[in-house]
């Protein structure tokens, strides 16, 4: 008498590597914009816990599967090259600039006053300028730049000035959309 053995087998497993895959489908889509924080977080939790391989591709099935290591080679060129040419045409058009010349930190007794108002003392008439638009002070032997509450805002080196800033020689100032490269005298 032959016996014979019978074993229940059970649904296929998740693998450690196919629940990788798929918790990276899930981040490059929270980073591409294409799930919300919310929906990204609740299904990775799902990921997580999920025991079969259709519950990992229901939780990814509406995501772009990851591009293949020659596309991704190609794309990191091609942002490569476009950042140096965004760099090189900032470089190019922060030479051009006009400059804003100021005179040594220790001889200026007044702070010099930047905005449309006629009293200012650099009298700026860009409709993106407010009429008191932002201050330059010397300050211990520096220029401190202020801005006054304008509308457009005032930037150094393209960021943006919340209440003062130290500027020197060389910085690119902008006063709403109207910039100088700062040198002294």
């Amino acid at each position: 008498m032959t016996s014979s053995f019978e074993f229940p087998t059970s649904p296929e497993r998740v693998s450690d590597a196919e629940r990788d895959k798929a918790l990276q489908l899930l981040r490059d889509g929270a980073v591409q914009g294409r799930l919300s924080h919310d929906t990204f977080v609740r299904r990775m939790g799902l990921a997580l816990g999920a025991h079969r391989p259709d519950e990992l591709a229901a939780l990814t099935a509406d995501l772009p599967r990851r591009q293949g290591r020659l596309t991704r080679l190609v794309t990191g060129a091609v942002g490569a090259v476009s950042a140096f040419t965004v760099r090189v045409r900032g470089a190019w058009q922060a030479e051009r600039l006009p400059q804003l010349l100021l005179p040594l930190p220790a001889s200026a007794p007044h702070p010099l006053r930047i905005g449309r108002d006629p009293a200012s003392g650099l009298r700026l008439t860009h409709e993106s300028v407010s009429r008191a638009h932002a201050e330059l002070r010397a300050q211990s032997g520096r220029w401190v730049l202020y801005d006054l509450g304008s509308t457009n805002g005032t930037s150094v080196n393209g960021r943006r000035v919340l209440g003062a800033a130290i500027v020197q020689v060389g910085d690119q100032v902008s006063f709403g959309s109207v910039s100088y490269r700062l040198s002294v005298q």
